[in-house]
């Protein structure tokens, strides 16, 4: 979650008297109010709406909410002029390779709007951009830069500029290395033998992302009044929604949106993109879920009121809204709009007594034991991507279980929770070692969903991992056997530092022994796909033997 402040005299001329009524109104909008003074007022906005993270996107929601400007609210966007584009350089593919861009002119900037725009930015690093991790955000005064713009990657003895807030240059170690800023984001760019950097048609350095503007060419003031935006990182479709966010609230403030054109080898992108969504909504699966009975009529007007347009059957969703994943969010929308506070409780007429299941003791009681020996418990998504569950993993691409129309890179059902504990790990290189977790939860595979258990360790031997796992089996009070194996083993473990695990006296008649799993130290090659430089021992096991045991 994070907080917003908002002017109240802006507020009162604006959008309305902020009394009693309207601070409940903002409430039920989703953003309670935190706080009021004489001169301003603070709103809590959740984590899904990064699209209220500015007064101006807050204003043109809220607005809406009301009823005073329903709909879809529509900007206009101008095609690329002369010079307008970036060339995107083949240099930064394996460091940053991706940006979204565009120039936004005509704009009159005071001392407000900088400090919106400041505080917008920095608050979009932190949640969506996950403290610039995933994304970094740049605006820049265009009367400063010569277009047309490239983005590429340097030795960091190459790069030289001023930073922003210094007075002297800088190449970009020493900016990582005695810049406040840049020490503050070091450890993002670590291990990079090259820096990304934004330069102009004069090779003027922009920035240096995700760590810091030039105070050349990178800081806007009251005489700013056209701006260049650029947000890069990993992932182009949050880069658009970013970028979106940024040039609407740019628009609101009086801006004309301008196209840019991207140049990759010989590919081609225009952004921002502000075409809407379309997702279908089903009015009967929105009675049902809210237990209401509206026609379609109430239901265009509910929509409507938050922001987004409705035919038919058919909804157009906001650009710039990052929370519209599926007809379900849609419904939370027409929940909302239509009042929490509108909705009679009822007590339900069957009487049930309810108890904790079988296998959610024994899950609970192996996370108490693994626990106790420092272990820490992570949980992950049941959805993966195909690079993380196959290629990094070295795995073939085999029983596999997607998902139609994702919406983002996860596209199957994991098969596993080996490759989760790798990713885990992956992220966390620069925390402190040893590093000991597991988790339990269901795989998936020929549409076929069962409960496994993983653990792993960095750094770890085969020894200290198979200990582990022989204590868990005692507290258990279930008998294994680890020893060579019987079967193929995945190919992410090293030859001869695996064994096979099996459950004693398991429940097939033709076979006292049942494999449940295999333990092993993970090899050099998975280790370089995760850019992990100690060495992990893990095993993975499958529960459903050990439930039918012990419940």
């Amino acid at each position: 979650m994070a907080n917003i402040s908002i002017n109240k005299k802006l507020f009162e001329k604006e959008i309305g008297k902020l009394d009693e009524k309207m601070q409940n109104k903002v409430a039920m909008f989703g953003t309670t109010v935190e706080s009021v003074s004489d001169t301003d007022f603070e709103i809590n906005v959740n984590p899904n709406r990064p699209d209220l993270l500015s007064y101006q996107g807050f204003k043109r929601s809220f607005l809406s909410f009301l009823g005073k400007q329903k709909g879809l609210k529509e900007y206009k966007v101008n095609k690329p002029e002369k010079d307008y584009s970036v060339i995107i350089d083949s240099s930064v593919k394996n460091i940053r390779p991706y940006t979204a861009c565009a120039i936004v002119r005509g704009l009159k900037f005071d001392d407000e709007k900088i400090k919106e725009i400041i505080d917008v930015q920095e608050k979009l690093h932190f949640t969506v951009g996950r403290k610039r991790k995933k994304l970094a955000i740049g605006i820049y005064p265009l009367e400063k830069i010569k277009l047309p713009i490239t983005f590429k990657a340097l030795e960091p003895d190459k790069i030289k500029f001023i930073p922003l807030e210094s007075d002297r240059e800088m190449s970009g170690l020493q900016i990582l290395q005695r810049h406040p800023t840049g020490r503050e984001y070091a450890h993002l760019l670590a291990g990079k033998s090259k820096f990304p950097i934004f330069v102009d048609a004069e090779n003027n350095v922009l920035s240096m992302p995700p760590i810091i503007n030039s105070q050349k060419t990178g800081k806007i003031t009251e005489e700013t009044t056209d701006v260049f935006v650029e947000c890069s990182g990993f992932d182009f479709s949050v880069l658009q929604k970013c970028l979106n966010m940024i040039v609407t609230i740019l628009a609101d403030m009086g801006g004309k949106i301008y196209q840019m054109e991207l140049k990759e080898g010989g590919k081609k992108k225009i952004t921002p993109d502000l075409t809407p969504e379309k997702m279908k909504l089903n009015i009967q699966n929105a009675n049902s879920l809210l237990g209401l009975n509206l026609n379609e009529k109430q239901v265009k007007e509910f929509i409507e009121k938050m922001g987004h347009n409705y035919n038919k059957g058919i909804v157009e969703i906001p650009s710039w809204r990052t929370d519209m994943l599926h007809e379900v969010d849609l419904i939370e929308d027409i929940a909302i709009a239509y009042g929490y506070e509108n909705f009679i409780p009822e007590i339900p007429e069957i009487s049930t007594v309810g108890k904790e299941s079988g296998k959610e003791i024994i899950k609970r009681k192996i996370a108490e034991i693994l626990t106790g020996l420092n272990i820490l418990e992570t949980s992950s998504y049941h959805l993966t991507s195909k690079s993380d569950q196959f290629k990094k993993m070295s795995m073939p691409e085999e029983n596999a279980v997607e998902i139609e129309a994702s919406k983002t890179d996860y596209t199957i059902l994991r098969k596993d929770l080996s490759h989760y504990l790798m990713k885990i790990l992956s992220e966390n290189v620069d925390s402190e070692y040893p590093q000991k977790i597991f988790e339990t939860g269901k795989v998936f595979s020929n549409y076929k969903e069962t409960e496994s258990l993983a653990l792993a360790v960095a750094p770890a031997n085969f020894t200290e991992v198979r200990q582990i796992l022989e204590y868990l089996s005692r507290m258990l009070n279930v008998e294994i056997k680890i020893t060579e194996p019987e079967s193929k083993i995945p190919n992410y473990f090293i030859e001869g530092r695996t064994a096979e695990i099996f459950l004693m006296n398991g429940l097939r008649e033709d076979k006292k022994e049942k494999s449940i799993g295999f333990l092993g130290e993970i090899h050099p090659k998975i280790l370089k796909n995760w850019k992990i430089k100690m060495p992990v021992s893990l095993f993975e096991i499958s529960l459903e033997e050990i439930f039918r045991k012990l419940e």
